[in-house]
């Protein structure tokens, strides 16, 4: 006995969302247009069911499901690199977008995507068990991370990481983590300005080749910020 489970989402458009996927590396399994519209796309043992809705609105979609994968770093590159081949950058804001990669408190290393549907695409890999932190430090870090990245409190996660800033000198790994963490709230929080100059500050401390590969999700994120700001109408 065998048995498969297969995510049924929302969308406003299936050729939409067809064009997303593709892009992502996905094939179209199946695709009916009449009498209601339909479509499947599939990478490996990911299958995921779409279905159009009139006037659905994206940004209030609770659609969601959970992929796990035993190479979460190389979905992770092989779906940047094909959005950005498709729509000339890596979307890290608004809907469709893809979030940074990054280990979690409960023990997976994941990312989470909007589709242009506004389905979450959280994608994951269980990582070994660490115990929770006890640097105050680390601690706030975490704490922060999970209000501003997991919960969305952008406001809550900003007064944890502006104190954070703005108290003892912090070592160079964590305060290049926490500027980062920082302006991308500060993107949330509609302050390109602010993001801008957090950024700065942290390109200008200095790391040794063993912390700069410690922060290599860090040092990602801060690029795809630099991108967004970049890109932003002046």
């Amino acid at each position: 006995m065998a048995e498969k489970l297969s995510a049924m989402l929302p969308c406003p458009s299936i050729r939409e969302i067809v064009d997303f996927y593709e892009a992502l590396g996905f094939s179209l399994t199946y695709l009916q247009e009449r009498p209601y519209g339909y479509a499947v796309v599939a990478l490996g043992e990911i299958e995921l069911h779409f279905f159009p809705i009139k006037g659905f609105d994206p940004a209030a979609s609770y659609g969601a499901c959970y992929i796990m994968t035993t190479d979460v770093d190389d979905l992770y590159r092989r779906f940047r690199e094909g959005l950005k081949q498709a729509l000339g950058r890596v979307p890290t804001r608004g809907i469709p977008r893809i979030g940074p990669l990054k280990n979690t408190a409960y023990d997976v290393r994941q990312f989470i995507m909007a589709d242009p549907g506004g389905n979450s695409i959280r994608v994951g890999q269980p990582i070994p068990s660490a115990p929770p932190p006890t640097d105050p430090v680390a601690r706030a870090l975490r704490l922060a991370s999970l209000l501003g990245d997991s919960k969305e409190d952008y406001p809550a996660a900003a007064r944890i990481l502006d104190r954070l800033l703005t108290g003892d000198a912090l070592p160079a790994a964590d305060r290049v983590r926490a500027l980062i963490l920082r302006a991308a709230m500060a993107m949330h929080l509609a302050d390109p300005t602010l993001a801008t100059h957090l950024l700065n500050e942290a390109t200008q401390i200095p790391l040794d080749t063993p912390t700069r590969q410690s922060l290599t999700d860090d040092l990602t994120r801060a690029q795809d910020l630099r991108t967004t700001l970049r890109d932003l109408p002046s």
